[in-house]
């Protein structure tokens, strides 16, 4: 069993990542524009200014956690299946909920930093 300092840690790195990346990606915004959020902080994990919000308009998660492993099944299938140039791409939907798009995070940040 991982600790909730372990987690943590975890969680963080990922959120640097975004943060980092998206920063890469839009070199007109500052660390005041895109920041994470302290854990544990209510709201969402990737903080963004307003200037920030109006070429980012995304509300952003992170969770880095072991019981997503079905969901990067079921993106190895759509890898297996892509031909050629097609990005991999995954439909999901729970019962009541509306259904969600998976892609790659580093075709999703390109496809929005253009």
């Amino acid at each position: 069993m991982i600790s909730v300092k372990s987690r943590k840690a975890k969680g963080r790195r990922l959120q640097n990542w975004v943060r980092d990346t998206l920063l890469s990606l839009f070199p007109k915004l500052s660390n005041e524009d895109v920041y994470c959020a302290i854990m544990g902080e209510r709201g969402v994990d990737i903080k963004l200014s307003r200037k920030a919000q109006k070429i980012i308009p995304y509300a952003i998660e992170c969770k880095n956690k072991q019981s997503l492993k079905s969901i990067y099944s079921i993106m190895e299938q759509a890898q297996y299946n892509a031909k050629g140039t097609q990005v991999p791409l995954a439909v999901i939907k729970m019962n009541q909920y509306q259904p969600l798009v998976i892609v790659d995070a580093i075709h999703f940040f390109k496809l929005i930093g253009k």
